[in-house]
């Protein structure tokens, strides 16, 4: 009984146990925010990484895949699939619609030809579209100034069509490609030309369009004539991944199949001839689609899904295979895979990368063992008469050696537990506290620590004064550091950590990884009673004779 009464007492009688508390429950807490927002950054990651593909994708480069309308029928009577978009996959250039004269800008650009229809399906297209009518919850939190509240900006239905309001076709640029669109601190953006001030001029739905060139290839890699037109730009998309919005233009369908001889056509034979002395038509080469995005049914998990459409193409390339009136037949080799391995080469340097910093933040707890360790040997020091006196009236080494080992847990449990709190209090609040660094500071701030900071200097004048050495040092060491806070606070006018106008995220990650505080706190306790074996095992080993005789 006497062991946790002791154990209670020892914790609360002193000022440095609770030193003790602090350090785990600072060394718990800085692993935890830090690894929550590495956590956080990643979740943001996979979620923006997954925009415009679905759950499985389906591809066959180049040549793309036959009847692809056909295979989408087969997918969608699936019960693990809930919908499929056809996607025809390219690289291009495009002549933007400024420059110096005849030599416009001309950038490199990935094409995708969709179905914008299906494709919201699958992938809610129509959120990803920048140049919309706000809801009026969103409408709230924008800028006054922020073009998306102002009507001649909205194209709401160009874009969801990606036809212009007369019928032409039109494409979608990612919203970095243009390079009048000035993305600000809150992460909106802002069409400005040369003289920094927005302009609708400069609004690319308002330009006269642009030029895409594409270069169909064959499946024996041969090139045939490069392919121009003229697209009006009817919209813009913010997908949440750079790469993909500096680079991407969503093109209809229909114009990319026939811009890359992927549409279908008459197909000839080779060693016949009609009346006219051309080639004889023996039938029709279907259209082809080189990637197909699938979304899963509600509850099904991408894995399900993949193998659900692996199995599926089987039986679409069998029933193709089999049916004599069709004499372009499926192909052997595709791909299919989930979401994350299409994009690993995206989401995996992240997951690295936290777990680098888990790893090397990890070393924390060899910090907070040994901070333990040396509180500990101090206070068995400290307390060697009482373990004299214990070992004298019976208690045994197992007892003394418990009692400080139950020392240890306490404050591994309070100072972990304390950490928690501390660190989903700065998870929580990480926006609020950058935007505080980010503002000026307060000048009520500003007088207040200067108050602080006189106060101090006072209080280690007075300790001067008498002649006490412990309070003039300590006072005067807060009397330094309140001096330089109100120095930093004066010359203090803003300063952005996390800036939106450089990372692609407009907000820190800000909720706590659950599972990272629950092992961190695991680790801080143990390695508490770790730090605390070495003296418990030391107090065991005291001898009462000469603990008694100790002063």
């Amino acid at each position: 009984m006497y062991a946790p009464l002791l154990a209670n007492r020892y914790l609360t009688s002193r000022i440095i146990p609770f030193i003790a508390v602090a350090a785990v429950a600072l060394c718990v807490a800085l692993v935890i925010v830090v690894v929550s927002v590495m956590t956080g950054f990643l979740d943001m990651v996979r979620s923006s990484g997954k925009t415009l593909i679905g759950d499985v994708v389906v591809t066959r480069d180049i040549s793309g895949i036959p009847y692809y309308l056909d295979f989408i029928a087969e997918i969608e009577a699936l019960p693990e699939a809930e919908a499929a978009s056809a996607i025809v996959e390219t690289y291009g250039l495009l002549q933007m619609p400024y420059g110096n004269g005849d030599a416009n800008r001309v950038e490199t650009v990935q094409v995708w030809g969709i179905d914008p229809v299906s494709l919201d399906r699958v992938a809610s297209f129509y959120d990803k579209l920048y140049w919309v009518k706000p809801s009026e919850e969103l409408a709230k939190t924008l800028a006054p100034d922020d073009p998306r509240l102002d009507p001649e900006y909205q194209r709401d239905e160009e874009g969801r069509t990606l036809r212009t309001s007369d019928g032409r076709p039109g494409i979608a640029l990612g919203i970095e490609i243009s390079a009048f669109n000035e993305r600000s601190r809150d992460g909106s953006y802002r069409c400005e030309g040369p003289s920094n001030m927005q302009d609708p001029g400069y609004f690319m739905p308002n330009t006269r369009g642009a030029v895409l060139t594409l270069v169909p290839v064959s499946e024996s890699a041969s090139l045939a004539g490069e392919k121009k037109r003229r697209f009006a730009i009817v919209n813009e998309f913010q997908s949440g991944v750079y790469q993909i919005d500096a680079q991407r233009v969503l093109a209809p369908l229909a114009d990319v199949q026939e811009m890359l001889l992927l549409n279908a056509a008459p197909l000839t034979s080779r060693t016949e001839l009609d009346a006219n002395g051309r080639p004889k038509v023996i039938g029709e080469s279907p259209a082809r689609a080189t990637t197909i995005v699938v979304k899963a049914s509600d509850g099904v998990s991408a894995l399900a899904l993949k193998i659900a459409v692996d199995a599926a193409y089987a039986r679409f390339a069998a029933r193709i295979d089999a049916d004599d009136t069709k004499l372009v037949k499926a192909p052997e080799m595709i791909t299919v895979a989930t979401w994350e391995e299409r994009l690993a080469d995206l989401i995996g340097p992240v997951e690295k990368e936290r777990e680098l910093m888990r790893t090397l933040f990890s070393i924390v707890y060899l910090v907070c063992a040994g901070l333990v360790l040396a509180i500990f040997w101090a206070i068995v020091q400290e307390k060697t008469r009482d373990i004299g006196i214990l070992r004298a009236i019976g208690a045994s080494r197992t007892g003394v050696l418990w009692i400080f080992l139950r020392y240890g847990l306490l404050i591994g449990v309070a100072g972990s537990l304390v950490g928690v709190l501390l660190a989903w209090c700065v998870v929580t609040r990480i926006n609020d506290i950058h935007d505080f660094l980010g503002a000026p500071a307060a000048m009520w701030l500003k007088v207040t620590a200067s108050g602080a900071a006189i106060a101090a200097i006072a209080m280690a004048l007075r300790g001067l004064l008498r002649n006490s050495a412990l309070e003039t040092v300590l006072w005067t060491f807060a009397s330094i550091a309140l001096v330089l806070i109100s120095v930093v606070l004066f010359l203090h006018h803003g300063f952005m950590v996390w800036d939106p106008s450089v990372y692609y995220f407009s907000r820190i990650p800000n909720s706590l990884d659950w599972v990272t505080a629950s092992t961190t706190v695991i680790g801080g306790v143990i390695f508490s009673v770790v730090g605390a074996s070495i003296p418990a095992a030391r107090a065991a080993d005291t001898d009462p004779v000469k603990s008694l005789r100790y002063e």
